[in-house]
């Protein structure tokens, strides 16, 4: 009996140990890896769809609180004042979530581009709609579009063999054309 309890004892030990290394390290690692997403995933697809932007993108971020949520929104400048934003919305693919970045033209009231930030869908099928193929289809269109694949009645070619991946990309637009007045409005009160 006393085997097992000093069993026990050092197993709780071992574990609470381990437990307080992992709380650090991530703890430690959170501001990096916020900086080097930013960097890496972020910051590319945000200079793609806020192009003609001539202010820093990733440092003139700002982060926004809309329906409860906080949404990290790039804002585009031109000429010292803010002509597009962009911001990250998401629907479920066949392999898990897929991240959208969305870029509007705040000026025209136009969808910019999108770029795909996160997913896990299969590769070489559902991973094409990272492809601009694909992405291409969103770019200057107005926010009337129907944002659907054209088995759905929308405009948007569906990757072949993955049309739930582009499915899931059509909504992550449509999710974030629901925001967008919102975020809008915060910005150019600005």
């Amino acid at each position: 009996m006393k085997e097992y309890i000093k069993m026990v004892v050092v197993l709780t030990v071992i574990a609470t140990v381990c437990g307080f290394l992992l709380a650090t390290v991530r703890y430690s690692t959170e501001e990096r890896i916020v900086e080097q997403v930013l960097l890496y995933v972020q910051g590319p697809a945000v200079n793609k769809v806020l192009s003609s932007s001539t202010n820093d993108l990733i440092q003139d971020r700002q982060e926004i609180r809309i329906q409860d949520q906080e949404h990290l929104v790039f804002v585009g400048e031109r000429n010292d004042q803010p002509w597009a934003i962009a911001f990250e919305s998401s629907a479920g693919g066949y392999g898990g979530d897929i991240g959208v970045l969305v870029g509007f033209d705040i000026e025209q009231d136009l969808i910019t581009g999108i770029g795909i930030l996160t997913h896990s869908e299969t590769p070489g099928l559902g991973a094409r709609v990272t492809e601009s193929t694909f992405t291409d289809n969103f770019n200057n269109k107005t926010l009337n579009v129907n944002f659907n694949v054209k088995q759905d009645g929308g405009f948007v070619d569906a990757v072949t063999g993955a049309t739930i991946s582009s499915r899931a990309v059509c909504l992550a637009v449509r999710k974030s054309l629901e925001l967008y007045p919102e975020i809008k409005k915060e910005i150019v009160k600005q």
